[in-house]
C-alpha cells in the first residue's frame, strides 16, 4: 500500500504542478491537496493522510506551513522556495517532533523527488512500527503494553513523597500502579526519550498524547481512561525548564 499524502501549496499552478509530479513518481498516493489552510486542515480529517507536504510561506493566509505541522503532528515533507528563510523554524520542528521530518527546496522536479520520497516514506514506515513494553503492575507482572496507548506516568501522592511507585494512565484501560518504579529508569524498560518527555519533577507524558497547551496557566491537557472506565481529560502543570519541549509551546 502506497504512503498517502497531502499537499498544501498555495499557488494555484505549482499545486497542480506538484501533484501531478509526485503522482508520476508512482511512489505515493495524493489523497488531499488544498491552497489555504482552513481547506486543507477539514481535507485532512476526511482523507487520514499519513504525510504532509507543505509549502511553508502561504502568504496572506492566517497559518504557516510550520503552523500547520505543529497542529497536525504527522509525517511532514516542508516544501518552500524559503527554506534559508525558514531554517530555524524547520530545524526547531525536527528537534520537538516525534515523526520524521524533511525539507526540499523549489523548484520541485521528479529527480528531486525521486531521491528524498524513498528515504522520506522508509522512516514513515519505521515510525510506524508498534513499540510494545513489559511492565510490572501491582498484582500483575510482565503485562505486554503498546506504548501508544500510554497516556502518562505521574507519583503516587496518596502514599507521599516517601513512596517510589507510580501511577500509570492509558487511553484503553483503567490507571494502574507502578510499584517501586524510578522515572530514570524509564528508557531501560523500553520508554523512548523523546517520546515520554519530562514536564514537572512528578509526571511523565507522551506527547503525542497532548491534546493543547495551554501558555497562560502553563498546562498541558491530556485525555485518558479515568478508574471508573470512563474517558476524562485532565490539566497537568508544566514547570518553566521542561516548556520549551512542549508542542505548542508560544506558538
Amino acid at each position: 500500500m502506497k504512503t498517502k499524502v497531502a499537499i498544501l501549496e498555495d499557488n494555484k499552478e505549482l499545486l497542480k504542478e506538484l501533484k501531478q509530479t509526485l503522482e508520476e513518481t508512482a511512489l505515493v498516493e495524493v489523497v488531499a491537496w488544498a491552497t489555504s489552510s482552513a481547506e486543507f486542515l477539514t481535507k485532512v480529517e476526511q482523507t487520514k493522510p499519513d504525510a504532509l507536504l507543505l509549502d511553508i510561506d502561504l502568504g496572506g493566509d492566517s497559518m504557516s506551513g510550520l503552523d500547520i505541522a505543529h497542529r497536525l503532528k504527522l509525517p511532514v515533507l516542508f516544501v518552500s522556495g524559503k527554506t534559508i528563510e525558514f531554517h530555524h523554524g524547520i530545524e526547531d520542528h525536527n528537534i520537538n517532533s516525534v515523526v520524521p521530518v524533511q525539507h526540499i527546496t523549489k523548484p520541485i522536479t521528479e529527480e528531486k523527488l525521486r531521491k528524498i520520497l524513498p528515504k522520506f516514506i522508509r522512516e514513515i514506515e519505521a515510525n510506524a512500527v508498534k513499540d510494545f513494553i513489559y511492565l510490572d503492575f501491582n498484582g500483575t507482572r510482565r503485562n505486554k503494553i503498546a506504548t501508544d496507548t500510554i497516556v502518562y506516568l505521574g507519583t503516587d501522592k496518596a502514599n507521599g513523597s516517601e513512596s517510589n511507585n507510580k501511577q500509570i494512565f492509558f487511553i484503553n484501560r483503567k490507571p494502574e500502579m507502578l510499584i517501586d518504579f524510578s522515572f530514570s529508569k524509564m528508557e531501560d524498560l523500553g520508554f523512548k526519550k523523546n517520546i515520554f518527555i519530562t514536564i514537572h519533577k512528578s509526571f511523565r507524558v507522551n506527547v503525542e498524547k497532548i491534546e493543547r497547551y495551554n501558555n497562560r496557566s502553563h498546562e498541558v491537557e491530556v485525555t485518558f481512561m479515568g478508574e471508573n472506565g470512563k474517558i476524562v481529560s485532565k490539566p497537568l502543570p508544566v514547570s518553566e525548564n521542561f516548556r520549551k519541549a512542549i508542542p505548542g509551546h508560544n506558538l
